[in-house]
């Protein structure tokens, strides 16, 4: 045969290739209100595109609103825009809880999980419903104070308005990128190249990293350009830039080993050969150690190699710690039978966003927990909204030396459910921010759970009367290093009183938005002074701190690094420079709105104090 034809074949393939992944690449529609357009030419046939913003807010997984309000919330992204093209920080946008680095900087920060994939990088999500499912050809993203959070966008084959679930239910990443530092918090209107799906969606979910912002991301409104039927691209279409090839290869392996990765934690059928090559001549402990920096899924992919390194790779010593979150829309109940054999010695467990729309059933859960709870110490559930009581009753009775359990935004659990928790008595970091947790369980958790060293009760707004909660706290927990009581509605100088007095190690307070709090009455001083190693301190929106609790946190908290006294009318320059110049540890500064403190005294201090990030923010 002529050499002529292989070149030819291996030609034919390679178009073939770049063909199929340019067809994944669509085109972008104009910026318009709700109306139907006529869609790019290039697509054949003549379709129409269909313009439309989100129609509700499905769920989230943190918010800087309250959860009785509309200021600053994620329901705001639902509907035409509020604010946008304006810029700066107006409370009808949609703000998540976080921004930088500051929280990983504070006593409560928690260690990361090693083995996550750099491909993941998401901290915070958001999922929006539309009126029509259509196939995505642009997403909008209206973007008003410091924009460059958004890191993906995925589209879900799930209709939620639809009265029969689909048997499965798929997410496609519609577009990814690693965090990038946009210059300057004005808005913009962001709308990233999106790839072409081949299932109509409804359902759009934005994930966000905001490590490298200097403020809250605030977005306003999302618009989903999309048409009703499938688009056939024409030759226009097709013509082959070099770079989008590389960018996709990543993408596609990616996407191909989570597509398999049931299948391949099941394969038990190797090739037999006659030896396993230089790694015979390894000692195991070496073998363990390098397999230690593979993601899950290559795990799986070199299990099917050889016995030798399905023998590594499926060793329980390689599961001690288990991040499952970066994977979240591909586990389910298979997925965790799968992993029972190999995770006998798990002590970190991170099932954070996984499981919803049916993905992990109760069953399933208590399953895996009977067979692998033993050895617990930590364990995340942030997002979990499979969850119930007997998921938490599992949990209590199958894991004895659980240390640490987060369950943020598990807003599905019934508030009886939180009794269970009071039985794990080895309990040191415990998180339920935006729970339903009631009053009489949390008193029995603080009452049994006397080891707790942090806290989160942000934005629990079933608990009646935390003065009680606070005295409690003051009596049993004597070790709690921090606590978060963002937006609580009625702690007094009462409950502060009892929480200084008795939890004099505390080195983190987060007392933002808490409104029955009156400078007045000496609860910031008395903080000040019993609360001498405090590292970070949020009084975030309460208008009557004055320079005297400032002072008297020069005077006392020289440790202080974080302090957020957003929105006080009472602060004078004076007392600010006193603080930093008493301070020196102190690296972030939050005076925004602040009525005293304006522009030019901003940029004197960062002269005079360089290491410390003041911020100011402002709305036009």
């Amino acid at each position: 045969m002529s050499p002529v034809f292989p070149m030819l074949t291996v030609l034919s393939m390679f178009y073939y290739m770049c063909l199929r992944r340019r067809a994944r690449t669509a085109t972008r529609g104009e910026m318009n209100s709700r109306r139907a357009i006529e869609s790019n030419t290039r697509a054949l046939p003549i379709n129409v595109e269909i313009v439309q913003y989100a129609k509700e807010v499905l769920d989230f997984s943190s918010h800087y609103g309250s959860e009785n309000s509309m200021s600053y919330t994620m329901w705001n992204l639902a509907g035409i825009p509020n604010v946008y093209p304006s810029s700066g920080d107006f409370t009808q946008t949609a703000v998540f809880r976080t921004y930088g680095t500051w929280w990983d900087r504070c006593p409560s920060a928690r260690l990361p999980f090693k083995r996550t994939p750099p491909t993941f990088c998401s901290q915070d999500y958001v999922e929006l419903a539309f009126e029509e499912p259509v196939y995505p050809t642009a997403v909008h993203i209206l973007e008003t104070y410091h924009p460059g959070a958004v890191v993906r966008i995925l589209a879900c084959s799930a209709n939620p308005y639809s009265q029969n679930p689909p048997a499965e239910v798929r997410w496609e990443i519609l577009w990814s990128e690693a965090p990038t530092k946009v210059n300057g918090p004005q808005a913009r209107q962001f709308t990233p190249c999106i790839k072409q799906i081949n299932f109509p969606t409804n359902l759009i979910r934005l994930e966000v990293n905001s490590s490298l912002l200097d403020y809250y991301t605030e977005l306003d409104a999302v618009v989903l350009h999309g048409v009703k039927e499938r688009p056939v691209l024409s030759l226009k279409t097709l013509m082959i830039d070099m770079n989008d090839i590389d960018e996709d290869e990543d993408e596609e392996k990616y996407g191909c080993g989570m597509d398999t990765l049931n299948k391949q934690f099941s394969i038990v059928t190797l090739r037999e050969w006659p030896t396993n090559g230089y790694f015979d001549k390894l000692p195991y402990e070496l073998i363990q150690l390098i397999l230690s920096h593979l993601t899950v899924p290559d795990l799986c992919r070199l299990a099917q190699t050889c016995k030798l390194l399905y023998q590594h790779c499926c060793d329980p010593l390689q599961y001690i710690h288990l991040s499952l979150q970066p994977y979240w829309a591909r586990i389910n109940d298979t997925s965790l039978e799968y992993l029972q054999s190999r995770c006998t010695l798990i002590q970190w467990l991170n099932l954070s966003w996984t499981g919803n729309r049916g993905a992990i059933s109760v069953s399933g859960f208590s399953r895996f927990l009977k067979v692998c709870g033993s050895e617990l110490v930590r364990l995340e559930l942030s997002c979990g909204h499979f969850l119930n009581e007997t998921c938490l009753e599992v949990i209590t009775e199958m894991c004895p030396n659980l240390q640490e359990l987060n369950l943020s935004s598990c807003d599905k659990i019934p508030p009886q459910a939180f009794n269970h928790i009071a039985k794990v008595g080895s309990l040191k970091r415990l998180i339920l921010y935006r729970t339903k947790v009631e009053q009489t369980a949390l008193l029995s958790i603080l009452n049994f759970c006397s080891e707790l060293q942090h806290l989160s009760l942000g934005s629990c707004v079933m608990i009646e009367d935390y003065d009680l909660i606070a005295s409690m706290m003051g009596a049993k927990c004597k070790k709690l290093r921090s606590l978060d009581l963002w937006r609580c509605k009625n702690i007094t100088e009462s409950g502060i009183a009892e929480l200084a007095s008795g939890c004099q190690l505390l080195e983190e307070l987060d007392l933002g938005w808490c409104p029955t709090l009156q400078s007045s009455t000496g609860c910031f001083t008395n903080l000040a002074r019993k609360l001498p190693n405090l590292q970070k301190l949020f009084l975030t929106a309460n208008r009557s701190v004055c320079d005297t609790d400032i002072e008297e946190l020069a005077a006392n908290c020289t440790h202080l690094r974080q302090l957020d006294i957003l929105g006080t009318r009472m602060v004078s320059p004076a007392s600010l420079r006193k603080l930093l110049e008493s301070c020196r540890d102190l690296s972030l500064l939050d005076v925004s709105f602040c009525s005293q403190i304006d522009n030019r005294i901003v940029l004197e201090l960062n002269a005079n104090f360089p290491n410390v990030f003041i911020k100011k923010s402002f709305t036009q």
